[in-house]
């Protein structure tokens, strides 16, 4: 499972504006919802019900929302660079300003994990970060998430 297997260009925010966590999670559900034809009620929902469980800001001004949806047919992935950080509550009290939210089928079991696993692990890496944090556009950004696929393999 690779990155570039979970989010394409149309899954690239380069500069979203939010100034909460919710309106952030409102605003990538609404992109959501148009990349992968489910009604943005149901992501946003199934986003929040997640976070009421734990926040998914992991630490570093990364945030992971992601939740499973039934009537997908596959993986999808939504990767923001936030214009300006938002509380997430995250579990470092950092404000967070990288978002990667993550949907799944019903269905996906083990893919779920192995797809949160591999976004777990890019964006551990602070050079990656550092990169994502100093691009403004989404074809760059994009490179930089597809990069770090390539880098992998070589």
């Amino acid at each position: 499972m690779e990155i570039n297997d979970l989010v394409s260009t149309n899954g690239v925010v380069s500069n979203l504006k939010a100034s909460s966590k919710k309106q952030a999670i409102q605003e990538l559900a609404r992109r959501a919802a148009e990349i992968s034809g489910q009604p943005e009620r149901a992501v946003f929902d199934v986003l929040m019900e997640r976070e009421r469980l734990g926040t998914t800001g992991v630490g570093n001004g990364i945030a992971i929302p992601h939740g499973k949806l039934e009537n997908l047919d596959k993986l999808y992935g939504l990767f923001a660079r936030l214009e300006a950080p938002v509380d997430f509550q995250a579990i470092d009290d950092q404000p967070v300003d990288l978002i990667f939210l993550l949907l799944a089928p019903e269905s996906a079991g083990a893919d779920h994990l192995k797809a949160l696993a591999r976004v777990s692990r890019l964006l551990r890496d602070k050079a990656t970060c550092d990169k994502l944090r100093g691009t403004n556009t989404v074809d760059g950004l994009y490179a930089i998430l597809a990069e770090s696929t390539e880098s992998r393999a070589a």
